[in-house]
């Protein structure tokens, strides 16, 4: 772990929510440190936990649109050459080139809980032209029970913060797949009422 970047996230923590929101936009800041870092601040009292897990969501999905964009404006090759500025390498790359001809859009969503092409995962959106709108959307879906989770951590490990990225690696795409389950869930449920609704309205009318 670098103190370079320790000293770069205790710097914004001056300036409060905004200074998480502001960390998070920057890539080469890994999510996995501040989120922590900041769930053990919250044990201590100068933060609260929803109002940093909204701040951390938001600064979550500003961060991927710079390389969403470098992706869709730059192409390959400025990804290859500015890449390593971003700490994404070559590895990345290819592993979340695979995942998203594999899985399609829904990548921008479901790869965030997975380790090597979370963070690479916007630069295959972006050469493909994904919608941003969408991008954007999958992406705030999926980062808000992220960093939910990682401030979680960070508050229950305490001192012991830096242990988090371990734990959020073996329960994250578990908790993928249950807000997936919940999401259709709504979805079904929201349209058997629809019909109930449209079934009670047509007896009424006869």
């Amino acid at each position: 772990m670098s103190d370079y970047i320790l000293m770069f996230i205790e710097f914004f923590q001056q300036f409060s929510y905004f200074g998480v929101l502001l960390a998070l936009c920057f890539e080469f800041v890994p999510a996995e440190i501040v989120l922590p870092m900041a769930g053990y601040w919250v044990s201590q009292g100068e933060f609260n936990i929803h109002l940093l897990a909204l701040a951390g969501t938001l600064g979550g999905t500003i961060g991927p649109i710079t390389l969403y964009a470098l992706g869709r404006y730059g192409g390959r090759p400025l990804v290859e050459k500015y890449g390593k500025f971003f700490l994404i390498n070559e590895k990345q790359i290819k592993a979340s080139d695979r995942f998203f001809e594999k899985y399609g859009p829904s990548v921008a969503f479901f790869a965030r809980f997975l380790p090597v092409v979370r963070t690479a995962i916007s630069i295959p959106c972006g050469m493909t032209k994904m919608s941003l709108v969408k991008f954007s959307l999958y992406t705030f879906i999926a980062m808000y029970p992220i960093t939910y989770f990682y401030l979680y951590l960070g508050y229950k490990l305490g001192e012991n913060w830096n242990q988090a990225g371990e734990i959020f690696d073996k329960y994250a795409f578990p908790i993928a797949g249950m807000i997936v389950a919940i999401i259709i869930i709504y979805i079904v449920a929201k349209k058997i009422i629809a019909s109930k609704r449209k079934v009670t309205s047509k007896e009424q009318i006869m």
